[in-house]
Formats: C-alpha cells, sequence, structure tokens
C-alpha cells in the first residue's frame, strides 16, 4: 500500500501524462521576450523569497503569525503544445473548477433554475473549507517542476493535498445528481454520465496543468465522496433551519468567522486562507438571505423544501433571453455591492490600523485580510439571494 501511495505521489507520473496529452518542456535555449515560437507558451515561476514572521499590529510587516512572500520571477519555463485539442480542452476544463465560476453558476442557479438546488448546493459546498484546512495541516508539497510543466501561477505557493478543484467538481455534479433525481423527470443514466464526465474533466485538468498528483486527485474525490454520504442525511434539515431561530444567523455569522479568523497559521503567504474566507462568508452571506426572504416573506416559498417531482421546461429563445437578462443585472449589482463593500472595509481598517492606504502587502495581514473578505463576500451572498431578486421583480422580470 505505501508503494501504491508513493507511485500516485510521484511527479513522473503527471509528466508522463502531460507528455501523452502533448505538454512538453520547451528545449532550453534561454528566454526570448520578442519572436517566439507561437507553440511555446511562457509560464512564470514564481521563486519565493521567505521572510520572517512579524509581531503586533499596525506596524509594516505581516502579523499574527503571517510570513511575508515576495514572488519575484524567477526563471522563465516554456512549453511546447503539440496538441491543441488537449490543451483547450484542459485548459477549459480547469477554468469550471475556479471560484471564479461557481460564484457565477451558483447565483445563476438561483435566479433561473431553482432556488431548491442553490440551496443544497450551498450546503455541499462547504466541503471547501475542509479541503483548504486540509492543505494547510497536511502540507503536501504540489508536483516538482522540473519535470512537471506548471501552467498556473497564482495556485504555486499553495499545498497539494487535497485537490479543492476537484473536491469542488464532484460535490457540485454529486450533489446536483442526487438533488434532482426526486424532484425533476429526466433519464437517471444521462445525468450520472454528465456528472462524471464533468468532475472527470476538472480532475484530469489538474494533471495536466501540472498543479497536482494523482493521490492530490484522487484525496479530493474520496474525501467529497465521504462527505456527501455523511451529510447527505441531514441536507433537509439543514435547509430547513433558516426559520429555526431568530438568533440564527447570528450563529451564522459568528461561527464561519471565527473559523477564517483561526485558520491554521502557514509557514509562508498563500492564498488558502483568504479563498476559504471568500468561499465561507459567501456561504454565510446566502444562507442569511435565505433567512431573510423566510423571516420577512420577502417571496413566496412554496413547498420547494420538499422534493416535487416535475419536467424540465424546453430551453425555448424566451427563456434564453429572459435568463440571461436576470444573469446580467444581477451581476451587474452584486459587482457594485463588491466593490463598494470592498473599499469601505479596507478604508475602515486601514483607518483603524494606521496602514498606508492601497498598501497591498497590508491587505495579507490577518486583522485586515479576514474581516474585509469576509464583510464583502457575505454583502455579496446577501445580495444575491435577497435584493437580486426583489430587483428582478421591480423590473418585472418573472
Amino acid at each position: 500500500m505505501a508503494e501504491l501511495l508513493r507511485s500516485l505521489q510521484d511527479s513522473q507520473l503527471v509528466a508522463r501524462f502531460q507528455r501523452r496529452c502533448g505538454l512538453f518542456p520547451a528545449p532550453d535555449e534561454g528566454p526570448r521576450e520578442n519572436g517566439a515560437d507561437p507553440t511555446e507558451r511562457a509560464a512564470r515561476v514564481p521563486g519565493v523569497e521567505h521572510l520572517p514572521a512579524a509581531n503586533g499590529k499596525g506596524g509594516e510587516a505581516p502579523a499574527n503569525g503571517l510570513r511575508r512572500a515576495a514572488a519575484p520571477e524567477a526563471y522563465v519555463q516554456k512549453y511546447v503544445v503539440k496538441n491543441y485539442f488537449y490543451y483547450y480542452l484542459f485548459q477549459f476544463s480547469a477554468a469550471l473548477g475556479q471560484e471564479v465560476f461557481y460564484i457565477t453558476f451558483l447565483p445563476f442557479t438561483h435566479w433561473n433554475i431553482d432556488p431548491y438546488l442553490s440551496r443544497r448546493l450551498i450546503i455541499i459546498w462547504l466541503v471547501m473549507y475542509i479541503g483548504q484546512v486540509a492543505k494547510d495541516v497536511l502540507k503536501w508539497p504540489r508536483p516538482s517542476s522540473p519535470p512537471v510543466v506548471k501552467l498556473e501561477k497564482r495556485l504555486i505557493a499553495e499545498y497539494g493535498m487535497p485537490s479543492t478543484h476537484a473536491m469542488a467538481a464532484t460535490a457540485i455534479a454529486f450533489t446536483l445528481l442526487i438533488s434532482t433525481m426526486d424532484r425533476y423527470q429526466y433519464p437517471f443514466v444521462l445525468g450520472l454520465v454528465m456528472a462524471v464526465v464533468f468532475s472527470t474533466l476538472v480532475c484530469l485538468s489538474r494533471l495536466y496543468t501540472g498543479m497536482h498528483t494523482v493521490l492530490d486527485v484522487l484525496g479530493g474525490v474520496l474525501i467529497t465522496a465521504l462527505l456527501i454520504v455523511l451529510t447527505y442525511p441531514a441536507w433537509t434539515f439543514i435547509d430547513c433551519l433558516d426559520s429555526a431561530s431568530p438568533l440564527f444567523p447570528v450563529c451564522v455569522i459568528v461561527v464561519p468567522f471565527f473559523l477564517c479568523y483561526n485558520y491554521p497559521v502557514s509557514d509562508y503567504y498563500s492564498p488558502t486562507r483568504a479563498d476559504t474566507t471568500t468561499i465561507l462568508a459567501a456561504g454565510a452571506g446566502v444562507t442569511i438571505g435565505f433567512w431573510i426572504n423566510h423571516f420577512f416573506q420577502l417571496v413566496s416559498k412554496p413547498a420547494e423544501s420538499l422534493p416535487v417531482i416535475q419536467n424540465i421546461p424546453p430551453l425555448t429563445t424566451y427563456m434564453l433571453v429572459l435568463g440571461l437578462t436576470k444573469f446580467a443585472v444581477g451581476i451587474v449589482l452584486i459587482l457594485l455591492v463588491r466593490q463598494l463593500v470592498q473599499n469601505l472595509s479596507l478604508q475602515v481598517l486601514y483607518s483603524w490600523f494606521k496602514v498606508v492606504t492601497r498598501n497591498k502587502e497590508a491587505r495579507r495581514r490577518l486583522e485586515i485580510e479576514v474581516p474585509y473578505k469576509f464583510v464583502t463576500y457575505t454583502s455579496v451572498g446577501i445580495c444575491a439571494t435577497t435584493f437580486v431578486p426583489m430587483l428582478h421583480r421591480f423590473l418585472g422580470l418573472p
């Protein structure tokens, strides 16, 4: 078993998969800023300079155990693409596992498809916290390069195990499958195939982009499968908690904020804490939005909390235009709220901790990063579930 795990963690296995898909490291010919071969794509890999931790608040250096990591471009890793079908397929598949996709997909589901499904997706979406924390607890490195070619820069500073892309894709795909089986009439085999294809493409994209080993991906899938099995019996109960008590929003705010502020301290700065705060804050905001809708009776709530078998309506031009219009209106409002709340929260925090305005390094400090992201994305979640539907009704968009 130990030998099998070591083989699945081997970077050579990832490198062989990349070569089979037509992705090769370019010959070392030195940097070519101009006139580069069009088949070569430069992947700048940051060399990380680690500085000691600083203590105290209000200083120029990060605080509370947060180490600052400067990321100069130490060298340029070039690669040659010999199969553009796999290149674009896996680049697109990788995008399906990123936060940007889910931040747009989940509101679209709520506004245009079924709020029942969006609530179920939010419940399982919070398993991402477990994946993010596991990375900084286990501290397993990403595949070594060379031999692996790495196509992404932002996530290089993170640890590898488990793959949160694999976790998100598996959680969303199979939660949709489970939640729609008893609610809509459609061939189960078709839904199962779509869920498997979606999650498989995202998982393979993590190998192709060189960001995870096979063991990282399998670990993400297995952890998510276990969490789905363990939490599924409580989905209906959790879905009904929005009407449990007037104090429910307090718990939804306090518990996630506590988890974010007490996130495991990493040896060096990485985006995991910021991403985790975004995930939990958005989930908290959406949950509070559902509670507001129910408590103040802002929307009529039919028996959508209980499965009701219904046919999937045909996709007509009118429905497509209506859905895109509602989505555009909602996204514009969300972006406005996000920008406004983010600027205000940063101004308040900068003033409180006496930090120079527009100091990007200061955003990484624990006492600034967590509060401003938590307030911002909690506001985004509330806006998406409460104010956007109100705006839709005001504009006459059913």
